[in-house]
């Protein structure tokens, strides 16, 4: 059965925080081809930033020319396999840049079928009907502990191993991706963000933020300035995408 015809429209927003020098996220959006990106990079000196670029940049070319006959989930998953090899090359290269790596959340959408894609803790969220829901898993050693039992959530907020990620794009030569397939629907709202935001608001007041009849520029700036309010102790990217 054909999947029906839905349009997208995105906006996107990012800011260094109160505490960090630098901005180390980097994002794309290609509305044409359905591609949207964050990443959160890793590792000293620039290299956090230098891999993060290196991803949305590879990611972004890879999908733009991906062979339409190939399945997305099939184009998403090399795409990630070429990058993951670009950034690890790049990093054994270079011992500057040894160790460096990067989250990666991305949305794909072809009419009204949609890929998330997820390494890492940043995150793929959908406003529908008002209701959030976070669609990507964290890939973090306190989400792993708190899905054993073996952590409550409230522990988990405040617990010191919070800034341990189990995968990244980039630190090992091989790297698994999360993908998850669903139907979109004209009226929801897609988030792609990093953990400079979820860490510093609750779901509960996201959801309020993003329930706003507000342009899309104007609601990732909303987000990213409440960020900063509440702490912005981490640099913040926040990327909307509207099906309609």
């Amino acid at each position: 059965m054909a999947s029906a015809v839905v349009h997208y429209t995105a906006a996107a927003a990012t800011d260094r925080g109160r505490k960090r020098s630098s901005n180390e996220d980097a994002f794309a959006i290609s509305v044409e081809h359905g591609i949207f990106l964050v990443c959160d990079g890793m590792g000293g000196a620039a290299a956090g930033e230098i891999a993060s670029r290196m991803a949305v940049e590879e990611m972004l070319r890879l999908l733009a020319n991906r062979d339409p006959a190939k399945p997305l989930a099939q184009a998403a998953g090399e795409a990630v396999r070429a990058a993951n090899e670009a950034i690890f090359s790049r990093s054994q290269r270079n011992a500057r840049l040894r160790g460096m790596g990067t989250t990666l959340v991305g949305l794909l959408v072809e009419d009204g079928r949609a890929l998330v894609i997820n390494i890492g803790d940043s995150r793929c969220y959908r406003l529908r009907n008002r209701i959030l829901e976070q669609l990507s898993v964290d890939h973090s050693l306190v989400d792993e502990l708190v899905r054993a039992g073996r952590m409550t959530p409230a522990d988990a907020l405040h617990s010191p191993l919070r800034n341990f990620i189990t995968r990244a794009l980039g630190t090992e030569r091989e790297v698994t991706p999360d993908i998850f397939a669903f139907e979109a629907e004209p009226g929801d709202l897609f988030l792609l963000c990093s953990d400079g935001l979820t860490r510093e608001l609750p779901d509960p007041l996201i959801e309020s933020l993003l329930g706003a009849d507000s342009p899309l520029d104007e609601l990732s700036a909303r987000l990213v300035s409440a960020a900063n309010t509440a702490g912005g102790n981490d640099n913040i990217t926040c990327l909307l995408v509207r099906a309609a």
